[in-house]
């Protein structure tokens, strides 16, 4: 059985994700949207906090500066468990990232740009 470690990296995506074919774990929660995965998450797992960047979304193509709507809750959810607001990364390189993901965590999320990738940190 292989463990997720500190700095490893949880993906969570939304319906249109291409998550099956970037995952190296694949974890289907279809009956789920993002948030609601996020909020699970959260209570079990410690974001990092040494890392400079440890939650990022994707960016919004054509207006990066653009908060959608689910991003705003995940941010919202965020400050609730004490963590920074996420940083963005343009669609491609958060495509990356995920790719080099511990698991990624293929949810129901109808709203666009629902993907959301944490940096696990240590469990206290």
């Amino acid at each position: 059985m292989t463990v997720s470690t500190h700095g490893d990296r949880i993906a969570i995506v939304d319906a249109n994700f291409p998550a099956a074919s970037m995952a190296r774990r694949l974890i289907p929660l279809h009956g789920a949207n993002a948030t609601a995965a996020l909020a699970a998450v959260l209570s079990v797992l410690p974001v990092d906090d040494f890392e400079p960047d440890p939650v990022v979304v994707m960016e919004v193509v054509g207006s990066p500066d653009q908060t959608p709507e689910a991003v705003a809750e995940f941010t919202r959810l965020l400050a609730g468990a004490g963590v920074a607001p996420p940083s963005r990364l343009p669609r491609h390189d958060f495509y990356r990232a995920v790719r080099e993901a511990y698991a990624v965590i293929s949810t129901g999320e109808r709203r666009l740009y629902g993907n959301i990738l944490l940096t696990k940190g240590v469990v206290r």
